[in-house]
């Protein structure tokens, strides 16, 4: 293994985007050797819960754990506490939630990683989900404007407020950082490899084209999990990043 190929590796995010433990753990065994971030979402944590992040961490795995906190002030301060107690490398929150909830999402991380004398984890923000669209955008979350120029807004108050970076899509990620800064974290769901479908996703690019337009992180997840060979899949979208 190359130490070009490990640093690719590592700026993979892996979905674990399935119903229970079990079937996370036959993908993670099927990845065995790749040191790529591990994503715990939703639907895998509301059913295995902290100890399967546990079992990612005692595996040597950094896991971003996916759950978009969006609530008052107060109840993500104490959120952020309890994943960031977790171990957990990285976690996010919605921007829309407001300058005042993404601050207390860091205090909560804070104060947390001080009293556990553990490492900060990455907080990030969700901008705009990759599903959404310009007409929903306007039409339906009654958001005026470009998707671009929002993601940006959002982007410039999660770093006001503190925050690492954001959650944007890749077709985003180049204005983010020319706003925020080079430095500031871009993760990009929506990607697809070549010759994938484009499934649920409205805005998307292929691992090459995000690496090159400089993100930080990819997030895939069914050109992954729903390959015939998850491995060779894998291993076929760290080498599309390489040639970035």
């Amino acid at each position: 293994m190359t130490p070009e190929y490990k640093q690719m590796a590592g700026r993979l995010m892996v979905a674990l985007d399935y119903p229970n433990a079990d079937a996370a753990r036959e993908l993670v065994e099927k990845l065995k050797g790749i040191p790529c971030y591990m994503k715990v979402g939703m639907q895998l944590f509301y059913t295995a819960g902290p100890e399967f992040v546990r079992e990612l961490k005692e595996k040597g795995y950094s896991v971003f754990l996916d759950v978009k906190m969006h609530d008052i002030p107060n109840t993500v301060r104490g959120g952020s506490h309890s994943v960031t107690r977790l171990g957990v490398d990285m976690f996010n929150v919605h921007a829309g939630g407001g300058s005042a909830m993404m601050r207390a999402a860091l205090e909560g991380a804070k104060q947390a990683a001080e009293e556990e004398n553990i490492a900060l984890p990455t907080i990030i923000a969700v901008t705009q989900l990759t599903s959404t669209d310009q007409q929903t955008m306007n039409d339906e979350i009654g958001i005026p404007g470009q998707v671009q120029n929002t993601v940006v807004r959002y982007a410039q108050l999660a770093k006001e407020a503190g925050l690492h970076g954001v959650v944007a899509s890749p077709l985003e990620a180049g204005s983010t950082h020319e706003a925020c800064g080079a430095d500031f974290i871009t993760v990009t769901p929506g990607i697809r490899p070549r010759g994938s479908a484009a499934g649920d996703q409205s805005r998307v690019t292929t691992p090459q084209e995000a690496i090159a337009g400089g993100t930080q992180f990819i997030v895939v997840g069914r050109p992954i999990t729903a390959a015939t060979d998850p491995r060779a899949a894998a291993e076929q979208i760290i080498e599309e990043m390489m040639n970035a």
